[in-house]
């Protein structure tokens, strides 16, 4: 198994929630937004995942929008 590249992953992860322990462990990230019908922050726009909404409804408003 490779090791996790969480020292690179945390250079582009654009997470704006500042207790979050899965910072640059995107397995763990998407495993954990995944069981709650989530997306990570870093499929949405900045703009976007400042409102703490990673639903998959918003995921599928913003992949229209930019259509």
């Amino acid at each position: 198994m490779k090791e996790c590249n969480s020292e690179k992953n945390i250079e582009k992860c654009n997470c704006t929630w500042e207790p979050c322990s899965r910072k640059g462990v995107c397995c763990e990230c998407l495993q954990y937004h995944w069981s709650m019908n989530e997306l990570p922050a870093c499929l949405f726009p900045d703009e976007v995942e400042r409102t703490y909404n990673r639903s998959l409804r918003r995921f599928i408003e913003v992949c229209k929008d930019r259509a």
